[in-house]
């Protein structure tokens, strides 16, 4: 992973009001490319990362710890190698079915022998097997409740 690029609140401001004019097609707008950015802390409330015109926001290798999303429309962003918030500030993200999968496909991925984490896992792992690495990063295989 490259070095992180620092993005002030004015420049941050600037990228997602020129991408708001690029998703309705106005003059003046332009992708967002938040890849390999230290976002860490930044407020993205309501921020719409959305993808338009078979395009996507690049959020790839941001650091997104400490970022608030909420409310934020971060569907077919590509988040593949970024950082999710794992605090408040991570939650009532508007997302797609590859980036859930991708997150499912991760929470699936650890080692836990605690019996609801197993049942909740296995509840979700076909699902979580449809991420868009998975040829990659090795198909899961259901676990009994005392393998581990």
């Amino acid at each position: 992973m490259s070095e992180l690029r620092k993005i002030s609140r004015e420049e941050l401001a600037e990228i997602l009001e020129a991408h708001k004019k690029w998703l309705i097609g106005e003059e003046g707008g332009k992708r967002a490319d938040l890849s390999s950015a230290k976002l860490s802390r930044a407020d993205l409330r309501w921020a719409n990362l959305s993808r338009a015109d078979l395009r996507w926001a690049n959020l790839r290798d941001a650091n997104l710890s400490g970022a608030n999303l909420r409310e934020a429309n971060l569907s077919e962003a590509d988040l593949d190698y970024s950082c999710w918030p794992l605090w408040c500030g991570g939650l009532h993200v508007k997302t797609d079915r590859r980036v859930m999968a991708q997150l499912a496909y991760h929470f699936c991925n650890q080692e836990c022998d605690d019996p609801d984490y197993i049942n909740a896992r296995n509840a979700i792992l076909d699902f979580a097997n449809t991420f868009h690495r998975v040829d990659e990063c090795g198909k899961l295989e259901r676990i009994e409740p005392n393998s581990i």
